[in-house]
């Protein structure tokens, strides 16, 4: 499934086949994906092996604790910034208490599983997209194939896991970092106790905001790894190659983070 033979593509004659080409192309790396991610899931069962196990664990550090300085940076003025904006507007009005709800439930619901999808787009999906490039131009994938051993199961399902793991922490994590800030904005310079904050931040923030922060969460780190590992897998043409399965694996996740985070609103606040 992962390694096949180098394509040949005639050059489109016309706008529409050019076009048409693209769609086409389109629709296959649809398919290939999801075909991915069933096979990875349907692998699950070997998760409990010491091997998957060690390696899931190995992945976890990996992604999600040398993730934790760039997280913390974003999250905390994430916060700040939505402290400090929303600060301004509601001082018109004589307002500035209730900040604290707009960086909670913006947190929970919107920013920290957005930023943390973000975050790890560009710093683990681009990783896993080079790592696999290289695998497969240096032919380690074949290798793994000629040996019986499953591509998927060895090297997807590890990193599916670990993401699927670590997103939905790293995300609240950001979350409690990010009301940190934004108290801090608002007790230096919006003139809002600490106590006033915390105390309007989780009256009326809801149960249902942390879940569906998580479920996104969890959602984007799905999306990143599949997509990652396929862009890996696809990778032709040597360095060059690898170089834009990365930028190829990046570029998707981010557009897919969007769509699919506005989509889950669209589903849970309609």
């Amino acid at each position: 499934m992962v390694t096949r033979e180098p394509e040949y593509f005639p050059p489109p004659n016309s706008t529409v086949a050019h076009l048409g080409r693209h769609v086409l192309f389109f629709c296959r790396a649809v398919g290939q994906g999801t075909l991915l991610l069933w096979y990875a899931i349907r692998a699950s069962r070997y998760v409990l092996t010491k091997r998957t196990r060690d390696e899931v664990v190995m992945q976890m550090f990996a992604y999600g604790i040398k993730s934790l300085g760039v997280i913390t940076v974003v999250g905390l003025f994430t916060g700040m910034i939505l402290a400090l904006q929303t600060g301004m507007a509601l001082s018109q009005f004589n307002q500035e208490v209730n900040i604290g709800t707009a960086v909670m439930v913006s947190m929970l619901r919107e920013m920290g599983p957005f930023m943390t999808g973000l975050i790890l787009a560009a710093c683990v999906g681009s990783a896993i997209a080079a790592q696999l490039g290289t695998m497969v131009v240096s032919e380690e994938i074949a290798a793994l194939e000629i040996m019986s051993i499953d591509p998927v199961r060895f090297l997807v399902l590890p990193r599916l896991v670990a993401m699927s793991v670590m997103t939905p922490l790293l995300a609240f994590y950001t979350c409690i970092i990010g009301v940190i800030g934004g108290g801090i904005v608002g007790a230096t310079q919006l003139g809002v106790s600490w106590e006033a904050y915390i105390d309007n931040a989780t009256r009326f923030a809801m149960v249902k905001d942390l879940y569906v922060g998580v479920f996104k969460a969890y959602l984007f780190g799905l999306i990143i790894t599949t997509v990652a590992c396929h862009a890996g897998f696809a990778t032709t043409q040597g360095a060059v190659g690898v170089g834009f399965a990365t930028r190829k694996a990046v570029l998707v996740s981010f557009l897919l983070v969007l769509v699919s985070g506005y989509f889950v609103t669209r589903l849970f606040y309609a």
